[in-house]
């Protein structure tokens, strides 16, 4: 996707309270070079530092929040001046549910950066105004709402790691509707055409990874036609990722409750993509045991 000797660049922003600490630790062990808090005026300087340099400097990862004030409005427009120049940049968005941020914010007792004076929720509503254009135009999404401290540590090693550099990320990730969509997903498809095995009583209390429930949902009338066509609709799709040099991606597989259809779909799927060339495939199944 990018050549071994183009610099790599990593911007961290998204939601206060959303995780950047565990996130900008997680690269440090990983061997990138982390810049916290950095004006966004900043990230120009810093890149021709970064590119000037005659001998490799690690990777570098700068982690951007609203606690730069009035500089973080510019934001926006010095990210689009660097993805013009000869360096990989990559941003990545930390975001979490209302509730989980107000949680957290109110186990540190700490006030929200734009909440004045009113409540942590008002600040949150505001940041999320800041920040949608931002997070439109992100390479990547991570919802940190149902993740701990090393949860989310795993996820930024399995998706960060040097080896892991060069290929295309793809979260495949099972999910119950009833639940909620995915915020972090970039597609979703729907197995609630396929008949569901909680009706049946000998399968309802095992879930799509075991082979009995697989062999169920995946030998229903339509779910080989599905898997075919959905297959070849994601080749394309996957391929014009990488061509846009966006570096991860995430495909939601929902059903109900997301412990059948949606599991045993997404297992199929992930092993039909970790076929390809230079894709990487983790399987993620979130709603999994809430039954």
């Amino acid at each position: 996707m990018t050549g071994q000797n183009q610099r790599e660049l990593l911007v961290v922003t998204g939601m206060s309270g959303a995780g950047r600490s565990t996130v900008g630790n997680a690269l440090e062990d990983l061997g990138w070079y982390v810049v916290d808090n950095l004006p966004p005026q900043m990230l120009d300087p810093i890149a021709n530092l970064f590119t000037m340099a005659e001998t490799p400097l690690p990777r570098l990862a700068v982690m951007l929040d609203v606690r730069g004030g009035e500089f973080f409005t510019d934001v926006q427009t010095h990210l689009s001046q660097l993805r013009s120049r000869d360096i990989n940049i990559q941003v990545i968005y930390l975001e979490a549910s209302d509730a989980a941020l107000v949680k957290r914010f109110e186990s540190v007792r700490r006030p929200h950066p734009l909440q004045g004076n009113g409540t942590i929720l008002d600040g949150i509503t505001e940041e999320r105004v800041r920040l949608l254009s931002i997070r439109e135009s992100a390479d990547a999404v991570i919802d940190t709402s149902d993740l701990n401290i090393h949860q989310l540590s795993n996820r930024i090693a399995e998706s960060f790691s040097v080896a892991q550099t060069n290929q295309l990320q793809v979260t495949v990730m099972s999910f119950g509707f009833k639940y909620g969509l995915p915020t972090d997903a970039d597609l979703v498809a729907d197995m609630r055409f396929l008949p569901n095995p909680f009706w049946q009583e000998s399968l309802r209390p095992f879930t799509g990874e075991d082979n009995q429930v697989s062999e169920f949902v995946l030998t229903q009338d339509g779910a080989e036609e599905f898997i075919t066509n959905y297959l070849a609709a994601l080749k394309p799709v996957l391929r014009g990722y990488v061509n846009e040099n966006k570096r991860y991606a995430t495909i939601a597989i929902g059903c109900t409750g997301g412990k059948h259809r949606s599991v045993a779909m997404t297992r199929r799927i992930a092993g039909e993509l970790a076929k390809l060339e230079n894709v990487s495939v983790h399987v993620k199944h979130r709603d999994l045991g809430k039954e």
